[in-house]
């Protein structure tokens, strides 16, 4: 995505829920972020400005590194992720625990959820990641055109996805 005032590629999405217009979603590169914070900004606007300065504040040499770390098991780059704003997998939280602590802290004053959960699980943290790293590997084995390991990450994927399943049944024997 690309900065509203020029071609350089947006590094800042800025969303202002406002009540009678709706949200207000706003694309800067960082040579406009910067402009944002000299200007008068209105009261919702200043937590944006103090938020902005504090992502700002760290060096560009720091800010670069951050966006080449990627997580080992889905292999979104921090980079890919402050464009989106969504994360690849449950196990990102954990690999990019310290550089999000403070960006969820800004942004909702706590690090921990409260509210409504899921009613149905989603499984544990550990076997979504195991799921999401199979799928990986079983796209790697379609490339290197491996057909048969494909097939068999895909039956483990299946086996695991819905355990509940009864067997397959190889014949079709009727007593």
């Amino acid at each position: 995505m690309k900065c509203q005032f020029c071609e350089k590629p947006a590094t800042f999405h800025i969303t202002e829920l406002t009540e009678p217009a709706g949200p207000q979603v706003m694309h800067l590169c960082e040579e406009h972020a910067k402009g944002f914070l000299h200007k008068e900004a209105s009261p919702p606007m200043t937590a944006i400005a103090s938020a902005l300065a504090k992502q700002l504040s760290q060096g560009s040499d720091d800010l670069e590194e951050l966006d080449q770390k990627e997580c080992p098991v889905c292999g979104i780059s921090f980079f890919e992720f402050r464009n989106s704003g969504r994360l690849g997998c449950p196990y990102d939280y954990t690999h990019f625990e310290a550089d999000l602590r403070p960006l969820l802290i800004n942004v909702h004053d706590k690090t921990e959820h409260i509210g409504k959960k899921p009613t149905r699980s989603a499984g544990t943290a550990d076997s979504l990641a195991r799921m999401i790293g199979m799928r990986r590997e079983m796209e790697e084995a379609i490339e290197r055109e491996d057909y048969e390991r494909a097939s068999e990450i895909r039956d483990e994927l299946k086996a695991m996805e819905d355990p509940i399943a009864p067997p397959a049944n190889d014949s079709d024997e009727t007593s």
